[in-house]
């Protein structure tokens, strides 16, 4: 990977143009259930990932405040590193013969840094690990950061705890396919 994508690891370190920053709670509001909720810079709630079977489910759903399904992740069977699909949702119905993404997840000792591979149509994106467990880059076939999540502090420059991450996005991206790829690194994690 190093030999063919090099760049991944070594494009732009900063976002280059500033855009809209979510704050990530890595746990469900609801008692006994597995998940993630996602808030705006005001404080509201836009995304939340509620998962009531168990941990680490093969399908979750990313939905927004009202509960309607913005996307759905299943995980492939009998792959090796890990492999997603993330069907996208349109009104009540989902496509399930063709995947709107998948995620390939790389084994850490052969790609020390990068999470994994997403694949959207003809795209492609890296989510790119950093020393902190928490904190992560989704980057373009570029080494461009599309989005940048690392451990949230609160306004009194307390660090909050690893489970709460502020996620910035640059403004061209789509809010809730950057919020599926998030689901899926926490997915990859084991986190949700």
């Amino acid at each position: 990977m190093a030999r063919i994508y090099p760049h991944i690891l070594t494009g732009s370190p900063y976002m280059t143009s500033k855009g809209e920053t979510f704050t990530i709670w890595m746990k469900s509001l609801l008692y006994h259930a597995y998940g993630c909720t996602v808030f705006n810079s005001k404080g509201e709630i836009v995304y939340r990932v509620d998962n009531y079977d168990n941990k680490c489910s093969n399908e979750v759903h990313l939905m927004d405040l009202r509960g309607e399904i913005l996307f759905t992740i299943r995980q492939k069977k009998l792959l090796a590193f890990g492999c997603w699909n993330g069907y996208r949702w349109s009104g009540s119905s989902i496509n399930k013969e063709k995947p709107w993404f998948q995620v390939k997840k790389y084994c850490r000792m052969l790609m020390r840094d990068v999470a994994c591979r997403i694949t959207v149509g003809y795209d492609k994106y890296w989510i790119v690990r950093f020393a902190n467990k928490a904190a992560f880059r989704i980057v373009d076939v570029n080494g461009d950061v599309v989005a940048e999540a690392k451990r949230k502090y609160s306004s009194f420059g307390v660090v909050l705890g690893e489970d709460v991450l502020a996620l910035e996005v640059v403004p061209h991206m789509d809010h809730s396919l950057i919020m599926a790829f998030v689901v899926v690194y926490g997915l990859i994690r084991s986190r949700m």
